[in-house]
């Protein structure tokens, strides 16, 4: 018969013996495992909490660019309240300044006074890139 003794004489059997050898964790190694657990878990997440303060729905980069789009915004508009301004002013002086109106619808229009002789001339192309038919 083939029997293995421990420190009390006590006669260990084969299935028992994984059991026998398996090392019990003092109070102070299982405090430090869940400290350590606790640390990890609390990375973990500060980690996240910090990628989502980054790059999330209204982190950093997405300030940054509404920023962007801000500064963008507010130069449109100040260029177009000039030229807000500047059609208003002319649409005053078109109002009130005989000559400017007169001016506008010659421009616009094609308009001529009474007694006056239109004369339209055309360009001439010259003479190489005019082709003999």
């Amino acid at each position: 018969m083939n029997r293995d003794l421990s420190d009390d004489d006590e006669p260990v059997s084969a299935a028992a013996e994984p059991r026998a050898r398996r090392r019990v964790q003092s109070a102070h190694e299982t405090r430090e495992r869940r400290r350590r657990l606790v640390t990890w878990c609390l990375s973990f997440g500060l980690v996240v909490l910090f990628v989502n303060a980054v790059i999330g729905e209204n982190g950093y980069l997405a300030t940054l660019k509404a920023e962007r789009e801000k500064i963008a915004l507010e130069v449109e508009v100040a260029r177009l309240r000039n030229e807000n301004s500047s059609l208003q002013q002319g649409a005053r002086r078109l109002e009130s300044d005989p000559a400017m109106l007169e001016e506008t619808a010659r421009r616009e229009f094609g308009l001529i006074k009474p007694g006056e002789t239109l004369v339209i001339i055309r360009d001439v192309k010259p003479a190489a890139e005019r082709r003999p038919q």
